[in-house]
């Protein structure tokens, strides 16, 4: 059975069957969605489920598949459907995970090609089963996709590869994707009971790693918010990353999958996104999205053609 077929959350989620329940509040007006019926959607669907694939947008339950899909955009998720860690923010199954498929690679370069992707996102589960943390497999997907379709920009987003040399982070960077994101997802001080297996710092060295590694390369990262932090957490998150050399930022509200995950301590309004989004902007960001309903994929490929553009034109005026 696959792990997005469990409806049980103390079945898909035994590490967290102990906790108490948290009770879900009520979604504002500015957060449903309705239900995904297109065509377009049907057709996305199809081709993965055709090609044997996961995407974070199912295994994660983003509120945002029905318009994605709608267009023909999905993140697909390698290295299988269970993760080894279990953070107490995400949707996806934890537990042991099953050897790598060495045919995802062409699986996931066969359905981007069907769907004619301009850009596309990788990201991936957490394997610390493995000495490189999937590194060597994120690359080999990467390579895959760009012998098939030369002209896909390609968006990878990473898990953090805590427990690997860092080794591993020049494999993936060697095979040059257009945009590293590993998502920092909250601030220092909520890392214990929202990312246990996580280390903030570690994570921010990671992105500005990659700077190290590749100057050209465009870095990226994000956070949810209504976890329970404040806003000078949030903004002093922003100052980490600039100091890190990230390009792009993404901010959107928390929402909980079920009750036994992190209690939504609140839903931020639109206007507390708008101010963030200014706040960024004002930092040196070159890319920002911050509203309720943005995750780190959410209009990906837009967000970095304007990223791109607006670099291109900076270094035709002479600019650094």
């Amino acid at each position: 059975m696959s792990p997005r077929d469990i409806k049980d959350a103390s079945q898909r989620h035994p590490e967290k069957a102990h906790r108490p329940d948290n009770a879900q509040p009520r979604k504002p007006s500015w957060i449903r969605v309705k239900a995904p019926t297109s065509a377009g959607y049907k057709e996305t669907r199809d081709i993965l489920r055709n090609n044997r694939l996961s995407t974070v947008c199912e295994e994660a339950s983003c509120p945002n598949v029905g318009e994605c899909w709608g267009r023909g955009h999905a993140t697909m998720m390698i290295m299988g459907e269970i993760c080894t860690r279990g953070c107490s923010f995400c949707n996806i199954a934890t537990g042991r995970p099953d050897a790598l498929d060495l045919f995802e690679p062409g699986r996931v370069a066969d359905a981007v090609a069907k769907l004619g992707l301009k850009h596309v996102v990788i990201t991936s589960v957490d394997r610390d089963d493995l000495d490189d943390g999937g590194a060597e497999h994120f690359a080999q997907t990467i390579r895959a996709i760009r012998q098939k379709s030369p002209g896909t920009t390609i968006e990878i987003l990473t898990p953090d590869f805590l427990k690997c040399t860092p080794q591993a982070l020049e494999v993936v960077v060697a095979a040059r994707p257009d945009v590293f994101n590993h998502n920092l997802e909250t601030v220092p001080g909520l890392y214990p009971t929202v990312r246990p297996g996580a280390r903030y710092f570690h994570s921010l060295r990671l992105l500005q790693r990659v700077k190290e590694l590749d100057p050209a390369m465009f870095t990226k990262s994000g956070i949810m918010v209504g976890l329970g932090e404040d806003r000078q957490g949030v903004l002093q998150v922003m100052d980490d990353m600039r100091v890190a050399g990230i390009d792009f930022l993404t901010i959107g509200q928390y929402l909980q999958p079920t009750p036994k995950h992190h209690a939504v301590d609140r839903f931020v309004t639109p206007d507390e996104f708008a101010s963030y989004e200014k706040a960024a902007w004002g930092k040196g960001f070159g890319m920002v999205s911050a509203t309720p309903l943005t995750r780190s994929s959410y209009h990906a490929g837009d967000d970095f053609e304007r990223l791109r553009t607006a670099r291109i034109e900076k270094l035709g005026q002479g600019e650094g």
